[in-house]
């Protein structure tokens, strides 16, 4: 019967899917004695060109989990994905975390360190070169990420308004 259950298991109705990538215990000097709590950084993403992070807090890490997840979601971002891969290069330094994303051939994979693999597969990226510089920490090498992919969104959208412009005068 166990079985069952699980194979039937209900998987979200908006089409995200998350991973969790690092998971904190944090405590607190109080008066009555120490605050254990937990810290938990999720990515979720579509695999279709939408994906987030979120950090969320909770004294227990199940409701940490709801936490970051929930965030992520509602701060998801557009990434342009071009025959699976990201239109240009994108070198981006936040931080002390410093990413390079450079697109690649069809069939080449995804070929990135665990934090970065985690943001470019759930966005839906399935070749992609990258390279992470700077710290070894998850949670900046993942908002390094995001923000690389913003900006490269950003960029991207300006260019197709310029060739738009462009087509148009001719």
């Amino acid at each position: 019967m166990a079985y069952q259950d699980r194979r039937f298991e209900e998987k979200p109705r908006d089409g995200f899917e998350e991973q969790i990538v690092q998971v904190n215990r944090v405590s607190k000097k109080t008066k009555g004695g120490n605050k254990i709590g937990f810290s938990v950084l999720a990515v979720v993403g579509n695999k279709s060109g939408k994906v987030g992070v979120g950090l969320g807090k909770a004294p227990d890490v199940s409701s940490a989990i709801k936490k970051g997840v929930t965030l992520a979601k509602k701060h998801a971002i557009d990434v342009p994905i071009i025959d699976g891969t990201i239109p240009f290069e994108f070198n981006i330094k936040l931080g002390a975390a410093k990413v390079l994303l450079k697109p690649a051939p069809t069939g080449s994979g995804i070929i990135a360190g665990g934090a970065v693999r985690s943001v470019v597969a759930l966005a839906g990226i399935t070749n992609i070169s990258s390279k992470v510089l700077g710290t070894d920490n998850k949670a900046s090498n993942v908002y390094a990420t995001i923000e690389a992919l913003r900006r490269l969104s950003e960029r991207h959208k300006r260019e197709n308004l310029k060739k738009g412009k462009a087509n148009e005068t001719k």
